[in-house]
């Protein structure tokens, strides 16, 4: 008889009693003769084997049992195992030579050279392009243990970025080494996504590992990326773990009310933390237009840093009550929010005569992939040119770009080419990026996703 469980097939007769279970991939057997529990092997022991062993022969009194250890692999054609080796953390289909151990969607395989060198384990789905995501690249269990240690680590750094905050990214995907995972952490609430079949495939597990650390009043799930599409998981939302309420961050000094259900993302724009900080600079008495202001993050932070007046515009009216009543929590009443279009509403300000000191662009992603690139170079000209032509000479424009598929060169052309339609020279002061619980990898530019710049306009 041949029973197949997780990594390996096992071939065994004459045995009156055999416990089998599988764990998140990582095979562990206990038997025993009879129901004697003293010659019952450990699960680490028995893992331990299996990751050395490719057969062994166990023999227990009168029983034996085979082990043909036929490992989930899939093996690289040649040559592709370049960008692993330098520290990326994918491996697309079209470099794939074969797959052996029939390994489903979510499984954790084994990654091998065209040689069949062994080059790391990770999570492997046949109905996507990225067909492997690298966990480690050591032959290791990925269990409790596995994720307690990897977030633990992502914390360490996050208590040393911003000593005294409990409102931070936790975990940053790939850039924190566990691909597909998305924690943020408000306060006492944790909000993830699982972006990869792997990760949502162990959401339970995940949950386990976080209750043990942080003992949150509540875990949300904000499984709504259409990232999750690519994938072929479905998009949801709710709460996995205890039960919610209502949270206030803050984040140097200024704070806001976080909708764990209803607010962007996760519940709110971490990534923008230290780039609302740094507008403080260019706003004293200063005029300021706030485009795509979402919950009044821009918004607040320049009447906090002491612009004589705020305007700020967005299209959702849930997000602009948000920004009212953030507004209220920071005492600065006089911000005038509006909602509305900032494509229709930039040339009527025009002319109706308004004009600002400093502009603020940040708007959603305008490409979500490589198709629609160059619409959204068009969109950020447009938006870019019609904010020039209402700044005030000597104003600043401050503007940003979270499509991942827009290059920081593509971007900054855009910009260029956006000052020249509108007849204005630009001096960059600033260029910035996410915020540093937002890490990146120099070896996998696609963990870097957001372009911030500061420009002085002439």
């Amino acid at each position: 008889m041949v029973m197949s469980f997780g990594s390996c097939s096992i071939h065994h007769r004459g045995i009156s009693y055999a416990e089998i279970y599988q764990t998140f991939d990582c095979l562990a057997i206990t038997m025993s003769n009879g129901t004697d529990p003293s010659t019952r092997a450990t699960e680490q022991e028995l893992h331990d084997q299996l990751f050395r062993l490719r057969r062994q022969r166990i023999d227990s009194r009168s029983n034996s049992l085979y082990f043909v250890y036929v490992k989930k692999q899939i093996i690289l054609r040649k040559n592709e195992e370049h960008r692993i080796l330098a520290g990326h953390q994918w491996a697309f289909s079209n470099e794939i030579k074969s797959v052996h151990g029939s390994p489903e969607a979510g499984d954790v395989i084994e990654l091998l050279r065209h040689d069949e060198k062994f080059l790391g384990i990770g999570f492997y789905n046949p109905h996507s392009l990225i067909a492997f995501r690298l966990l480690s690249r050591e032959p290791e269990a990925i269990t409790f243990e596995f994720f307690e240690q990897r977030i633990t680590r992502a914390l360490q750094l996050r208590k040393r970025l911003y000593p005294g905050s409990e409102s931070f990214r936790l975990v940053h995907g790939e850039a924190d080494f566990l691909p597909g995972l998305i924690i943020d952490k408000y306060n006492e609430y944790l909000s993830l996504q699982t972006l990869a079949v792997g990760m949502d495939r162990r959401l339970t597990l995940l949950c386990d590992v976080l209750e043990s650390l942080f003992h949150p009043k509540a875990i949300i799930e904000r499984n709504e990326s259409p990232l999750r599409a690519l994938e072929q998981l479905p998009l949801k939302q709710g709460v996995l773990r205890g039960t919610i309420g209502q949270t206030i961050i803050s984040e140097y000094g200024v704070k806001f009310k976080v909708s764990l259900l209803e607010g962007q993302k996760t519940g709110f724009f971490l990534d923008q933390r230290e780039n609302r900080l740094a507008v403080q600079r260019y706003v004293k008495n200063a005029s300021v237009l706030d485009c795509f202001c979402n919950e009044g993050g821009f918004a607040i932070h320049a009447a906090r840093g002491g612009a004589a007046r705020v305007h700020a515009i967005d299209s959702s009216e849930s997000a602009i009550a948000n920004a009212k009543v953030n507004a209220t929590i920071n005492e600065v009443p006089d911000i005038k929010f509006e909602v509305g279009d900032v494509f229709e509403r930039l040339p009527q300000l025009l002319e109706e005569g308004a004009r600002f000191d400093v502009i603020i662009l940040d708007p959603p992603s305008f490409s979500r992939n490589k198709k629609t690139v160059a619409t959204a170079l068009k969109g950020y000209k447009e938006i870019n040119a019609g904010a020039l032509r209402l700044l005030n000479p000597g104003g600043i424009l401050v503007t940003a770009s979270c499509s991942h598929h827009v290059s920081s060169e593509s971007f900054v052309e855009s910009l260029e080419a956006g000052a020249r339609s509108a007849h204005r020279s630009l001096q960059m002061l600033e260029w910035r990026g996410a915020a540093a619980d937002h890490p990146t990898l120099p070896a996998m530019p696609e963990t870097g996703y957001l372009k911030f710049g500061v420009f002085a306009v002439l």
